[in-house]
């Protein structure tokens, strides 16, 4: 239920451009649910990630420049800025913390070796990367209709696929951590 209300700001920007055909309007609509979902996240939990923040403010910075310039290519980078952040922070973590930031999100459901942490986490820096430069190749070599559905499918797909090819190399690593499983 968490990722459907997550991702209900996504769905509101798909449909209207489907119904539509218009960017601008799409991200009009995107700016207040994604002000409302994060809204209502705190509200609920009086807890917010940094990086919902963080896309947060490239939904409303980037969203806005969209808005007020008539123009598609700010909306468009914001996926590429985020992934790039998201790289970075995986890329870093090391160094602020001593643990992978992927060791800090999963270490508690699983036991593994620190190598493995390690691969996993420079696994996660590459697949943003990817997919960074990905949303740059598509916006610009294709048309917006095509980014569009490239922004929900194509990504969506493609992190759904990566998620699921580290589940089957974690198969063959992990341990379950002591009441790993509860959680």
């Amino acid at each position: 239920m968490k990722l459907l209300f997550e991702f209900l700001p996504i769905a509101l920007f798909f449909a209207v451009y489907q119904f539509s055909g218009d960017i601008v309007l799409a991200t009009l609509v995107l700016i207040p649910a994604s002000l409302a979902q994060v809204g209502f996240q705190w509200w609920r939990t009086r807890r917010l990630e940094t990086m919902q923040l963080v896309t947060l403010g490239l939904i409303v910075v980037l969203g806005g420049a969209t808005v007020l310039f008539k123009n598609a290519a700010f909306i468009q980078w914001k996926p590429t800025v985020v992934n790039g952040l998201f790289a970075v922070a995986f890329l870093v973590s090391p160094y602020f913390g001593g643990q992978p930031l992927v060791q800090r999100m999963m270490g508690r459901a699983i036991t593994l070796p620190a190598a493995i942490w390690q691969r996993l986490n420079l696994a996660w820096v590459v697949f943003f990367i990817a997919m960074a430069v990905l949303n740059v190749v598509v916006f610009k070599t294709f048309d917006e209709a095509t980014w569009v559905d490239f922004k929900l499918f194509g990504m969506l797909g493609l992190t759904l696929a990566f998620i699921l090819a580290q589940g089957v190399y974690l198969s063959r690593h992990a341990e379950a951590a002591p009441g790993g499983q509860d959680r």
